[in-house]
């Protein structure tokens, strides 16, 4: 017992200080916010959105990119010859309306703002949380979920996920919704008290990421359920959802 004791003090403080310290280092490779750069974009030219593979590049009147759609692969960085493209390492993705997820050269991104009114006064500063995988492929999941270890600790904030919709507050949606889940979504946020929220994490639960269109799924959560909060993403890394969560709640704007 004394050795186990000994080991743990010897780790010392584990988990990260954000959002009152600096966030995490995040890894080198990591795609943040999409950038454009409409001077370089040649008038007429097609490639970055021919190389995209859920088609969320739009090279018509003035080249714009669908956050919700984005897989985040940076196929569009390699075929655009003129580089108008580039991924910076913002990592605070997150809006309250479908719309704000569209990104152009000369808008910026509107963050997503607290829960407001009967919501905000019913719900507080602290959220329960029921965790619904529609089809995923198990990324997103994984993301969510790193939020409970020791590193992220995410029921400080007084955020927890729950095993029942009955003690939820709302749902935090993953995957695209596939036909077999559609039932099973329905019923949870069904099942759920008044006022409730959603939260759609990734491309999938979004607009169906790399399933769009798919005949066996639903392109995302809103074809079931209405969405407050959309976390781009795949997957969204862990400090992308908690910096979503914690806008929600007012911990930070």
């Amino acid at each position: 017992m004394i050795r186990i004791l000994l080991a743990r003090a010897l780790q010392g403080f584990k988990t990260i200080s954000f959002p009152k310290g600096d966030p995490p280092e995040l890894p080198s490779r990591f795609p943040g916010l999409p950038v454009i750069d409409a001077s370089r974009c040649r008038p007429g030219c097609t490639k970055c959105g021919n190389a995209c593979p859920t088609g969320a590049i739009s090279t018509g009147d003035g080249m714009s990119i669908d956050l919700g759609k984005c897989l985040f692969c940076t196929d569009c960085i390699g075929a655009c010859p003129e580089g108008a493209i580039s991924f910076s390492r913002e990592y605070r993705l997150s809006v309250r309306s479908r719309d704000d997820l569209i990104v152009t050269a000369n808008q910026q991104l509107r963050r997503a703002d607290a829960l407001a009114g009967q919501l905000r006064s019913i719900l507080g500063r602290s959220l329960r949380l029921r965790v619904v995988s529609a089809g995923g492929c198990n990324a997103c999941e994984s993301d969510v979920n790193v939020l409970n270890t020791i590193g992220w600790d995410l029921s400080r904030f007084g955020i927890q996920y729950v095993a029942s919709p009955r003690h939820a507050d709302g749902i935090i949606v993953t995957g695209p919704v596939t036909k077999h889940m559609e039932t099973a979504l329905k019923k949870t946020y069904d099942a759920i008290p008044e006022p409730k929220i959603v939260v759609a994490v990734g491309a999938c639960a979004i607009s169906g990421g790399p399933f769009i269109g798919h005949d066996e799924t639903d392109n995302g959560a809103e074809s079931t359920v209405p969405v407050d909060l959309y976390i781009p993403g795949c997957p969204p890394h862990p400090l992308t959802i908690l910096d979503g969560l914690l806008r929600l709640i007012g911990r930070i704007s």
